[in-house]
This record gives structure tokens, C-alpha cells and sequence, in this order.
């Protein structure tokens, strides 16, 4: 039988190597906010001429209108999305006329969205808090659900301590994509942040049934002997559950056009990443707290009971 347990350490290593380069990137670049988030104005147009000007000449008729510090993204061939601090709707009609006289070509405007600056900080506010809210019911449900398990409530902060795996995994890849790719923290990164959590503890919560019912009936069998014969019995399970998701987000990501692929990777690298996590993490840490073997590390002796 494999063994999974045996080596959580390395699979605990494994998690670090993934999550440290992220939040070292975290801490240089921070994340790529959108408007959704600091306020401001996002045009999205789309030139009839089929070819693109450069993005410095978009950025010096911004200028000219008093909008320093604009971001401009190609979307396609022909689309551009133009980031800038908040405007009304006159002067982005005037910037649009000033583009097409200076690119002599008719822009359509697929969209235009304004959010101001103090209803940015309160989505920002209330997107941390739904992260929150939505771990301390996660956590408080499970330990309520597997009430009938010794040290329940290990169960309920395992899960939680799992699925910040994912959370930071994904903040982490997301700090280091939008730097290189210019990918902005949007709702629909919120949005695909909420499911991944939601992936990571539904996968999770079926090892850690499985583990109830086996300690039932092996009562005299080791707790860790335990745990590993449950994640081993999910393994399949677990896999092949994950890889209809995977498959599914992969075809969008390469189909399914250039608006939605920010948000279909986000989910793939969850996805993925609350697979490993519920597998080589979760129950794992059941395993370690059962053991206290946090007293071993560093060399030093357990204490006496």
C-alpha cells in the first residue's frame, strides 16, 4: 500500500517551495489591484481597423487630458483595456474622439465602468471579509459535522489550514503573474477565489469522512496506519473527480476567449492546488497533531506527560 503519510514532510516542503516564491513576490510587487478594488475608470474599445496603435501614443492623449499613471492591456488584435483614474462619461467621450482623429479609424466601445475611490476600499474591505467569514463557517461546520470524532475540532482547523494553502497559493501565483503579465485582482479573482476554497474543503471534507468511519472500525490500528489506509481508499476518487474539473477549465482557457481566461486559470491553479492539499496536507496535519510531534522538532526532547 502507498504510503502517503510516511513522507508528509516532504510533502509539507513541497507546499513551502510552492508558496514562499509567491509571497516573496507578494512582498516586492504586492497584488495588481483593479478598479473593482482602488476606484477608477476601465474603457475597453475596440479599433475598426483591425491593428492596434501603440500603447505609448494611448497613454500620451490620456496625458493630454489630465490622466497620468493610465495602464493600457491588448485584449486580441484590435481590443485594447485602458485603466486610468475615474472620469465621467463626456471625457471619455472626448478621449475617444481624440483617438480617432489622431488614428484616423472609428473605435467602438465594447464597455465603460467608473468606480470611485471610496467604494473601491469598501469592496476591498468586504472581499477580505467574505474570505473570513467564509473560513470560520468552513471551520466551525466541520467540527460540528464530525462531532462524534475525538478532538473534532482538529478536524475543522486542519481543513482551514489547508485551504489557506490554496489561498495563498493562488495570492501568491496571481502576485507573480499579474507583475509579468499585467493581470489585475478583479470580482471575478474574488469570485474564483471563493470557489477554490470551496473545491479544496469539499475534497478534504471526503478524506476526513473516510478517516471517521475507518477509526470506527480499526479501532487498534495506529491512528497514522489509519489515515493513510483513508487517503489511500479516496486516492482514485479524489483524482479522477479533480481531473473532469481540470480538463473542463483547461478547453476554456484555451477556447473560451481572452475575458474569462483570467479568471479559468485562477481556478486551475486552485483546482490543482486544493488536490495536492487535501491529499498530502490535510490529513497529514491530523496525523502530526495526533503525535504533537512539533515536540520533536529542532531535536528537541518531547516533554513528559
Amino acid at each position: 500500500m502507498i504510503n502517503i503519510v510516511k513522507r508528509r514532510y516532504l510533502y509539507f516542503a513541497i507546499s513551502l517551495l510552492v508558496i514562499v516564491p509567491g509571497l516573496i513576490a507578494l512582498s516586492i510587487w504586492g497584488l495588481p489591484l483593479a478598479i473593482d478594488f482602488t476606484g477608477g475608470s476601465l474603457l475597453y474599445i475596440r479599433f475598426d481597423s483591425g491593428s492596434l496603435p501603440p500603447s505609448q501614443d494611448i497613454i500620451d492623449i490620456y496625458n493630454s487630458f489630465g490622466f497620468p499613471d493610465t495602464l493600457v492591456q491588448t485584449s486580441g488584435t484590435s481590443s485594447l483595456f485602458i485603466r486610468s483614474k475615474d472620469m465621467d462619461e463626456a471625457m471619455r467621450s472626448n478621449i475617444v474622439q481624440a483617438m480617432e482623429q489622431r488614428f484616423n479609424t472609428s473605435i467602438v466601445v465594447e464597455s465603460f465602468e467608473t468606480v470611485g475611490p471610496s467604494i473601491g476600499k469598501e469592496v476591498a474591505l468586504r472581499a477580505a471579509g467574505a474570505v473570513g467569514l467564509a473560513a470560520l463557517g468552513i471551520m466551525l461546520y466541520i467540527t460540528y459535522a464530525f462531532r462524534g470524532v475525538t478532538h473534532a475540532f482538529r478536524y475543522g482547523v486542519s481543513a482551514i489550514i489547508a485551504m489557506l494553502h490554496d489561498v495563498l497559493v493562488v495570492i501568491g501565483v496571481e502576485a507573480i503573474i499579474g507583475h509579468f503579465l499585467g493581470w489585475e485582482v478583479d470580482s471575478m479573482f474574488l469570485t474564483a477565489l471563493l470557489t477554490v476554497i470551496g473545491f479544496s474543503v469539499h475534497d478534504t471534507i471526503v478524506v476526513f469522512d473516510r478517516i471517521r468511519e475507518n477509526s470506527n472500525i480499526y479501532r487498534r490500528i495506529p491512528y497514522e496506519t489509519v489515515v493513510n489506509h483513508s487517503i489511500v481508499q479516496t486516492l482514485a476518487r479524489s483524482i479522477n473527480t479533480q481531473l473532469t474539473v481540470l480538463f473542463t477549465l483547461l478547453a476554456l482557457a484555451i477556447f473560451g476567449g481572452v475575458t474569462i481566461r483570467h479568471f479559468v486559470i485562477t481556478l486551475l491553479i486552485g483546482v490543482l492546488s486544493g488536490t495536492y492539499s487535501s491529499i498530502f496536507n490535510a490529513a497529514p496535519i491530523l496525523v502530526v497533531w495526533e503525535k504533537r510531534e512539533w515536540q520533536t522538532w529542532f531535536g528537541r526532547t518531547p516533554k513528559q506527560a
